[in-house]
């Protein structure tokens, strides 16, 4: 039996792999932090439960409206006529031929005017076409 105290070296908590994690995770959320572009057009995009968010070098938007009406990267078609939103298609995708369509539809837009969008990019040969939605697991929900 022991009767006299051995001095016990105090535990040391080495902090330096704890702040690695923190700085890496930091960067991390840094890097990959999506800024949300805010359109001049008011529009309640629909809700999709596999939306994802991608970044891309350049994006040309299509936006219907649910009143009908057709924007071209905020400059408003004349009318909804398929060779209408070819041509604009096809004048936009002239100055910026490595972009990508963005199909920005409200909610309560006619399927029709969506469907047209898709039928006349596809007419143009575009290859690199998506549609903006928003994920209904978001703050509202």
């Amino acid at each position: 039996m022991k009767l006299y105290d051995e001095e016990r070296e105090e535990p040391e908590i080495n902090l330096t792999s704890l702040i690695d994690v923190v700085f890496l995770l930091l960067i991390f959320f840094m890097v990959s932090t999506t800024f949300e572009r805010q359109s001049l057009i008011s529009l309640q995009l629909p809700e999709a439960s596999t939306a994802q968010s991608e970044n891309l070098p350049r994006l040309i938007e299509l936006v219907v409206t649910d009143d009908g009406r057709l924007f071209i990267d905020e400059e408003q078609l004349a009318d909804d006529r398929r060779a209408t939103i070819q041509a604009a298609i096809a004048a936009a995708f002239e100055r910026e031929p490595e972009a990508t369509l963005v199909i920005r539809a409200d909610a309560e837009a006619a399927h029709r005017l969506v469907v047209r969008a898709m039928d006349a990019a596809a007419a143009e040969g575009i290859e690199r076409l998506t549609i903006a939605a928003v994920d209904e697991s978001g703050p509202d929900s």
